[in-house]
């Protein structure tokens, strides 16, 4: 059974597993089906943003270590071309780019940013500034722990927010310091403007979808 109270699904503390996949947030991770996650191929929640991405997998690597790491879950679209649910990827492992690619994720370039690009002109000023296709706020950090490890390392994320649309809040005032999604500046918000609930609303089913298209890629990925 899924612990969903804890940063790690399963509690597996003796057994090192296969795979470690890193997640943001829970919501990234729910649709992946219970039969998938096991004592070799263990789920860690990281938080957003890449001190928490960071402390939480030096945390992990205190207790134990893993074959390979994912850093997965949603990513804001910067390339015009990649549609909502398409699931990209990133990784300088010549195994895991293969597994990647046969599991039907596309190569991209990936961009870490310190904050939520909320609007269209943010996304073309980032792509602009950095060619990159895809923004996210976690991989670097995780990439860079792996690196030092000598463990393989794959950013694998979905497009929840293409290039061309702007999201319904910037949610970047939002947060609490930790990055996690402050619930009372949230509620006040969509109360000064409650015309913004609709966008809210498909954006949420946008997360929903995009995160089972997610799913669906990471459950085809072999064991190493």
């Amino acid at each position: 059974m899924k612990d969903r109270k804890h940063g790690l699904f399963s509690d597996w503390l003796d057994i090192n597993p296969k795979r470690l996949t890193c997640f943001a947030l829970i919501n990234e991770a729910k649709p992946i089906p219970d039969r998938l996650w096991g004592p070799f191929n263990q789920v860690l929640i990281t938080g957003i943003g890449r001190e928490n991405a960071e402390k939480s997998l030096l945390e992990f690597f205190g207790r134990k270590t893993t074959g390979q790491v994912f850093t997965c879950g949603f990513a804001g679209g910067l390339n015009p071309e990649l549609k909502l649910g398409e699931v990209v990827f990133e990784t300088p492992d010549e195994n895991l780019r293969a597994k990647l690619s046969a599991a039907g994720a596309k190569p991209a370039m990936f961009f870490c940013a310190d904050k939520i690009a909320t609007t269209v002109t943010e996304k073309k000023q980032l792509r602009a500034e950095t060619g990159a296709d895809v923004v996210e706020m976690e991989s670097a950090a995780i990439h860079g722990v792996c690196r030092e490890r000598g463990i393989p390392c794959a950013t694998v994320r979905v497009i929840s927010d293409t290039a061309n649309e702007d999201l319904p809040l910037d949610f970047n005032p939002l947060s609490k310091p930790d990055k996690s999604l402050d619930y009372g500046k949230l509620f006040w918000a969509i109360a000064k403007s409650p015309g913004k609930t609709g966008g809210l609303l498909r954006l949420q089913k946008n997360c929903r979808f995009a995160a089972e298209r997610l799913a669906e890629v990471l459950a085809k990925i072999t064991f190493p």
